[in-house]
This record gives C-alpha cells, structure tokens and sequence, in this order.
C-alpha cells in the first residue's frame, strides 16, 4: 500500500510541470496563429515577431529542460560510513561519543561547516557524513550536493548539478514573458478599445497579455533574488539559516570576496558561456573554498613574507661582526616554518581538527 501510495505521489509531483507545459504550448497558438499570422498586417512584423519568438522560447525551453532533467548531485561514495563505523556509531548510545566517531571519521574528509553545536554534519537517513552545503530532501530522498531548494515547478531538487540552468530558465522564462507582453501590447489596446476586430481570436491575445505579464511580475522578483543569491555566493537555504563552520556561524563563510569571483563559481570562467544551459560550474560540489580559509591563507603567506625579509634582513643596518643578529633570526625562521611544515602529521598544532 504505501508503495501504491508513494507512486502516485511521484505522479503527482508531475502536475506542475504539465501545468507550464501546458500554458507554453497554448501561449505558442496564440502568439503565432491568432497574432502573428491573423491579426498582424505588416509582413516584416510578422517575420521579425516570429523569430525572436522562436529564439526565447527555444532558450527557454532548452534551459527548462535542463532545470528538471538533469539528476541532482549525489553524495560520493567516501561519504557514507562503513558496515563497521555505522555499527560503531549505533552501538553507542552517548552523544558526545557519538560525535567523537562521526569526527574521527571525518578527519580525512573534505569538510568543514558544523552542526550548530559544533558537531559533524551527519545524515541519519542516507547513513552519511553531510558535504558543505549538501542537504537531505526528503521529496527527492536523497542528500543533495549544495542544495538550494527543492522546486515543484520543475519537479527537481535544484543544487550543484543544475543551479545554473535553473537561473537561466528564470531569465530566458522573463525575457519571453516580457517579449511576448511588449510586442501584444497595441493589438491589446486595439481589441481592448474596440479599435481592432479578430472575431473570438481577440480573447486569445486579451489573455496572452494578461497571463504574460503576470507571470513576467512573479519571475522579476523570484529572478532577482536569485541573482543576489549568486553575487553573494549563497543557498536559499543559507540566506535562511547561516552555516556553522569551526570558528562559528558566518553569513558570508564562502563568499570569495568579490562578486564576480561568486557569479564565476556558478557560471564558469568563460563569460560568452554564461548564457546556454550547459555545465560550467567549477568544482566538484563536494567541497568549496571558504572565506575563513582564504584570510587564514593570506595571513600564513603575510607572516612568511615578513619573517623572510627579518631572516634577511638589512646588512648594512643590522650586521654585527659576529652574525649573531642574522643567525637569531635565521633560527627563528626555520623554528617557526618548521613548527608550520615539517609535521606532516600535524599532531602538535590546532589544525588536526580540520577536518
């Protein structure tokens, strides 16, 4: 029964789709039959409003598509546990030694957000150590890598596979709104005013306006939001709640400083790219560069720099006939790079909690 149950729901989830498919392919009459080729006179108009017609909605449709087609970023195969750490982890019925297991299990992997009280992000249905930004859907009941949400429009979970398509069928589905509603507007007025007469085919273009641009004033705001989302280089779900990561919570832990640096991440590094639906995101959707990182980063190589030029120093100003200034420093250097790289291990120093 609850098979019978769960397959009609997945039939279900398919209404929407139907619904927009629906709503395309009658737009398509009656923008080309009842407008274009019964009610505009002009034969220039006519062809120029067909091809670009076509153009939108071949964009839109190609990006669409590909928004719910494309199958969502699985967890890789390192992030679940195995038969003996999952028993482990089971057997234990204390918190903190449970959180002592998911960590040392972690150690090796790639990941650094947090639970909010500190702990590894770990997925009691998937059996799975969470990826940043990965979360479970339980519509599509699987873990998603970076996860935005979950849209019945295009019955897909929308994340690191398909972000990109999803923002380019918001934009190609403005733009043909807007196209549509901007060349129907005068034949809108004229059926509106009585000026023009198509018989009963002027209620098709009555309501091809009408549902043109209110779809277009729905998309402006959903589309800006998204566009805001990607400059700032964060999840529906992050501008919700901030993710955690070992030094707390940080509303911008992976921004990457500039906007065009965030736009890239998603889009790729080939700007004329950036307009089809076809994947150019970076990275692999399982780890993703950090703000906290990047400043610890800058700060390591400052410092370096700057015991570098003491290691040097200035000869004329600091020599002493015995070289001790130059051999303090050159100890010093080699004491505090050797505390930095020569522990592989790294057992003495803060950085075995990474991961």
């Amino acid at each position: 029964m609850a098979g019978i149950l769960r397959s009609c729901a997945r039939v279900f989830q398919w209404v929407p789709v139907l619904f927009i498919s629906a709503i395309v392919a009658w737009s398509y009459y009656a923008y080309i039959i009842q407008l274009c080729i019964l009610t505009v006179d002009n034969l220039v108009e006519k062809i120029l409003y067909g091809i670009f017609y076509h153009i939108f909605l071949f964009m839109f449709a190609w990006s669409y598509a590909k928004s719910i087609f494309t199958p969502i970023g699985r967890i890789p195969k390192e992030f679940y546990l195995s038969s003996a750490n999952l028993e482990a982890l089971e057997n234990e019925e204390r918190g903190d030694r449970q959180d002592q297991i998911l960590k040392q299990i972690a150690k090796n992997l790639p990941v650094s957000t947090r639970t909010m009280a500190g702990g590894i992000r770990y997925c009691d249905i998937c059996k799975a150590i969470k990826p940043d930004r990965c979360h479970h859907c339980s519509v599509c009941e699987a873990c998603v890598l970076k996860m935005d949400h979950h849209c019945p429009w295009v019955n897909n979970c929308v994340g690191y596979s398909n972000y990109k398509f999803f923002i380019l069928f918001l934009m190609y589905a403005l733009a043909y709104c807007l196209y549509v509603a901007a060349t129907a507007l005068q034949y809108f007025i004229g059926f509106w005013t009585n000026t023009l007469d198509n018989g009963s085919g002027k209620f098709h273009i009555l309501f091809l306006f009408f549902a043109a641009a209110m779809f277009a004033l729905s998309l402006v705001s959903l589309f800006g939001y998204h566009c805001y989302l990607v400059s700032s280089n964060k999840t529906t779900l992050e501008s919700f709640r901030t993710p955690v990561f070992r030094s707390g919570p940080d509303k911008d832990g992976f921004s990457l400083g500039t906007k065009c640096d965030n736009i890239r991440e998603v889009f790729g590094d080939e700007p004329k790219l950036w307009w089809i639906p076809i994947k150019t995101n970076k990275g692999d959707g399982r780890s993703f560069p950090t703000r906290t990182e990047s400043e610890d980063s800058d700060h390591l190589l400052a410092e370096r720099q700057r015991w570098a030029e003491e290691g040097r120093g200035d000869g004329s100003a600091r020599y002493t006939p015995n070289g001790e200034h130059a051999a303090n420093n050159t100890d010093k250097l080699a004491t505090v790079t050797m505390g930095v790289e020569a522990d592989p291990d790294n057992k003495s120093h803060d950085s075995n909690h990474l991961f």
